[in-house]
């Protein structure tokens, strides 16, 4: 019995609402999907579908069924693309990256990657609203925690640190604060999440526990290019990825602030930015994507 090829016609079934479009879609009879979906259910012992001459409806049997099965012919494509043997990666690949990342991170690293992989041409998306990969056509995106949900395949690629840091002008004026507690009598430089309008809180770790300190928002923004120009300018103090603070840093714009990691009996740790390649839980993960993944996870 092709159990896989019942399942695939009870899911075409349940998407499609009725046994005859399930019959369209899978270039069938009606006659011949109900038979499937009779031996199916006398495979499993149980009634999935209640049906007559005018309607359809899921069993609650059918309905804990459907969710288990449903990614099953995905999966299965998933996997004999995988296991598809190309010897060299080619064609377009297209990668959605944030604006930061992109600019500071993915942009340096892009002539190296066209030198190994020569026959793969590249499209970069550098945003930070959402990117749908389906129907903007992109074939892998790089996000951080905040932007990643359930339609994704995501794969941790790296963990970069957070630096917390103000221009030398403001922290003579101001003093240099020694805990997180302190910096809501600061002028504090904050990040608003473009997509849905949160704030990115300033999480610290405290003796093994997250803390979000309280801020005092002197300014907020949604372009981390903006923040950091404002702190460079004593502005105030901004929580920067390290890929943007640590250039201002090296040549005396900014400097860093917390980085001893211990105050008193506390040990302070800024939490990391978590790197996460993603793909659509719909798409394969072919010989160029994997071929960027990995060389992202060796560059970084």
């Amino acid at each position: 019995m092709d159990v896989l090829g019942l399942i695939s016609t009870f899911i075409r079934v349940v998407e499609n609402g009725s046994i005859a479009a399930a019959a369209r879609a899978k270039g069938m009879s009606p006659a011949a999907v109900s038979q499937s979906l009779s031996r199916l259910e006398t495979h499993l012992g149980v009634r999935l579908i209640s049906r007559t001459t005018r309607s359809m409806t899921l069993t609650e049997n059918g309905k804990r069924y459907f969710e288990k099965v449903r990614h099953i012919p995905h999966d299965i494509e998933i996997a004999s693309q995988a296991a598809a043997f190309e010897t060299k990666p080619q064609g377009p690949l297209c990668i959605a990256t944030t604006a930061a990342f992109g600019r500071y991170v993915l942009a340096p690293l892009m002539p190296a990657f066209q030198n190994a992989f020569p026959d793969i041409n590249i499209e970069l998306i550098s945003t930070d609203r959402n990117v749908d990969h389906r129907l903007e056509g992109v074939d892998v995106s790089i996000r951080i925690e905040a932007q990643l949900n359930d339609q994704l395949i995501a794969r941790k690629i790296a963990s970069l640190p957070f630096i917390f840091c103000a221009a030398p002008a403001y922290l003579n004026h101001a003093g240099i604060p020694q805990t997180p507690e302190e910096l809501s009598q600061h002028a504090c430089l904050v990040f608003r999440y473009p997509t849905d309008g949160r704030f990115l809180p300033w999480t610290f770790m405290i003796n093994g526990q997250p803390v979000n300190a309280k801020l005092n928002p002197t300014f907020i923004s949604d372009d981390i290019d903006i923040i950091a120009k404002i702190a460079a300018n004593g502005g105030g103090i901004a929580r920067l990825a390290s890929f943007v603070a640590q250039p201002l840093i090296n040549n005396g714009q900014l400097m860093p602030l917390f980085c001893s990691g211990h105050r008193g009996e506390s040990k302070i740790e800024s939490l990391p930015m978590n790197i996460y390649a993603c793909v659509n839980e719909r798409s394969a993960l072919n010989s160029k994507v994997r071929a960027f993944i990995e060389f992202l996870e060796r560059a970084m």
